[in-house]
């Protein structure tokens, strides 16, 4: 049996897919079932993070950033310059 050159990215693709798909199940089905693990972990990061003593910072809060040069303006028509 002989690939056609034409569809040869497409028969790669699909062996790609195949194998990604396989592993995938794979370690699903191997994969420990107790999910609780990584909420702990997530909730005891965040927990430990946010201490009175630490001040939050907001982003809209900054000051604004001076900008250097003029500022970028795409060419959408590249005839006219």
């Amino acid at each position: 049996m002989r690939i056609r050159e034409e569809n040869c990215n497409m028969v790669l693709l699909a062996v790609v897919t195949v194998f990604s798909s396989a592993i995938a199940v794979g370690a699903t089905l191997l994969g420990s079932s107790n999910t609780d693990q990584f909420a702990d972990r997530t909730s005891a990061r965040i927990e430990r993070t946010a201490s009175p003593d630490k001040r939050i910072i907001y982003v809209g809060d900054q000051p604004p950033v001076r900008m250097i040069g003029a500022p970028f303006v795409p060419n959408t028509n590249p005839r006219e310059r």
